[in-house]
């Protein structure tokens, strides 16, 4: 078995289902959501802790992952986690773009690619730095925001990303209340960025 996912065969699927995009530049579009067990970034405010342990998800295959995703009326499908990457993702992305789907990754960028992607979501933690070859990859930069400090954090990544990769600061949900006249106020002061919520908690869908 451990051959099988290995080589990307098998995966351990924590949950797969249809909702809405909820955060960053794709909000309010339709997706096929594919979430993996599995992380060692270990965010202490993560709100998908219960992927952390891939051994809790039995591994499935990948043809029975992509049957289900072809189902949706949607023609998109977002790869998560967890952190989706400490998995070969190469005939998972081969199946579903032969299926016509568009595929978005989101990924703290903390293990190396794989897979082809049509659109690279990198949210970069302070704990486990993004590999180099991300930030000449990301379509999309999200930080997390717990704190005024990590406006700095967000500005080290900011720097090292393409002109045209769309930046994003994104409250901590927890934290929301607290940081958000932060983020505003950064915004208006340094109009690059943009602010992404979490619309998905606010309307209480997946």
């Amino acid at each position: 078995m451990n051959s099988l996912l290995e080589e990307g065969r098998l995966l351990p699927l924590a949950e797969d289902f249809y909702t809405l995009q909820g955060e960053g530049y794709h909000t309010g579009k339709a997706a096929w959501f594919i979430r993996l067990g599995g992380c060692d970034v270990g965010c202490s405010w993560c709100d998908s802790k219960f992927t952390w342990n891939p051994a809790v998800f039995p591994p499935v295959p990948v043809a029975e992952i992509i049957a289900r995703a072809v189902t949706c009326p949607a023609r998109a499908v977002v790869i998560t986690g967890g952190e989706p990457l400490h998995y070969p993702l190469d005939l998972l992305c081969k199946g579903l773009k032969q299926a016509g789907m568009e595929i978005f990754l989101e990924t703290s960028g903390s293990r190396p690619l794989s897979g082809q992607m049509d659109w690279i979501c990198l949210s970069p933690k302070q704990n486990h730095p993004p590999l180099p070859e991300f930030y000449h990859l990301a379509d999309e930069l999200k930080v997390i925001i717990t704190g005024p400090l990590d406006l700095e954090w967000a500005e080290f990544n900011r720097r090292k990303v393409r002109p045209e990769c769309r930046l994003y600061l994104q409250p901590e949900w927890s934290r929301r209340e607290a940081v958000m006249p932060h983020i505003v106020s950064y915004i208006k002061a340094n109009p690059v960025w943009n602010i992404s919520l979490q619309s998905h908690k606010y309307i209480n869908i997946p």
